[in-house]
């Protein structure tokens, strides 16, 4: 899971501007914006809270010429992601990537219009842009697995014993 214990940590949300509504219960937050979770960051231009709906559901919306995400995994490895608008759902631990949106997990990738991930359980919906069948696509890209050191020891060692091998010739009197 996409740092599971992050989600038990505050929110930190660090800028240059910052405007509240204590009645409201929304703030904007204006120039290098950057949120921080345990591992979870988001960097932004522009981020609008809407902590409304009472603590542990508040609403991030991050927007910028990319909007950036990224998170460390529990198994060791990352979550990178971008697009025009990040929103961050803390209720649902969801992730909505709108505009150009981009989301790379270790050496896959998806990109599209809109992703939505589920960060808990690390889940993926993508869209295409545009509503016709034959319009925008997804794209996803698997990478091959990388060759670790050893088996291209074994590779390369199998490789010189096959070349100094020599054919057996006939032994006809």
């Amino acid at each position: 899971m996409a740092g599971k214990e992050d989600f038990t940590q505050a929110i930190k949300v660090d800028s240059k501007f910052q405007f509240g509504d204590g009645k409201t219960k929304k703030s904007i937050f204006r120039e290098d914006v950057h949120i921080n979770q345990g591992s979870l960051n988001v960097y932004a231009d522009e981020v609008e809270v809407d902590a409304s709906k009472g603590e542990g559901n508040e609403v991030f919306i991050a927007t910028g010429s990319p909007a950036k995400y990224s998170q460390q995994q529990e198994q060791g490895g990352s979550i990178e992601a971008s697009a025009n608008r990040i929103e961050y759902r803390r209720d649902l631990r969801t992730l909505t990537l709108e505009g150009d949106a981009q989301l790379k997990q270790n050496n896959s990738s998806v990109k599209g219009e809109s992703i939505v991930f589920n960060m808990e359980l690390e889940q993926i919906v993508a869209q295409g842009e545009g509503e016709s069948k034959n319009s925008g696509r997804v794209t996803t890209i698997f990478q091959p697995a990388k060759k670790s050191a050893s088996s291209k020891k074994q590779t390369d060692a199998k490789k010189s014993t096959d070349t100094n091998v020599k054919p057996k010739q006939d032994e006809t009197p």
